[in-house]
């Protein structure tokens, strides 16, 4: 699991934002099922080359919204789905579409002409 996550110190967003939602695309995504265990707080620090204090604010965050559960004693491990976390992912998309809108507007383009580019950028491989 260590080779899926990585994170940009350069990037305006804070990094433990950054772990944070590449675990949640990971869980989302199918990559990382309920039961499966997690690294340390440690291991993830030093893969990534960041404060543990950093690590361990973003799986606060996960256990706090029940993406992860923690046993003490136990590693950490990806939550069994239930509806509060029964995420389809879009919601992590929710930033991101906020500044292409914004972004689009700003440039004049309508939102015929967005949904044309977006169409071409997905059928795109």
């Amino acid at each position: 699991m260590l080779e899926l996550i990585n994170v940009n110190p350069s990037s305006g967003e804070p990094i433990y934002r950054q772990l944070h939602d590449q675990i949640v695309r990971l869980i989302v995504g199918g990559q990382l099922h309920p039961e499966d265990v997690l690294p340390s707080v440690r291991q993830l620090a030093e893969h990534l080359a960041v404060n543990p204090m950093t690590v361990s604010r973003a799986m606060q965050q996960l256990v706090d919204q029940g993406w992860v559960e923690r046993r003490r004693g136990q590693p950490s491990r990806v939550a069994a789905r239930t509806a509060a976390n029964n995420d389809s992912g879009s919601s992590l998309l929710a930033p991101q579409l906020t500044a292409l809108v914004e972004q689009a507007r700003q440039l004049g383009v309508d939102y015929d002409q967005l949904q044309v580019l977006l169409e071409q950028f997905w059928n795109k491989e």
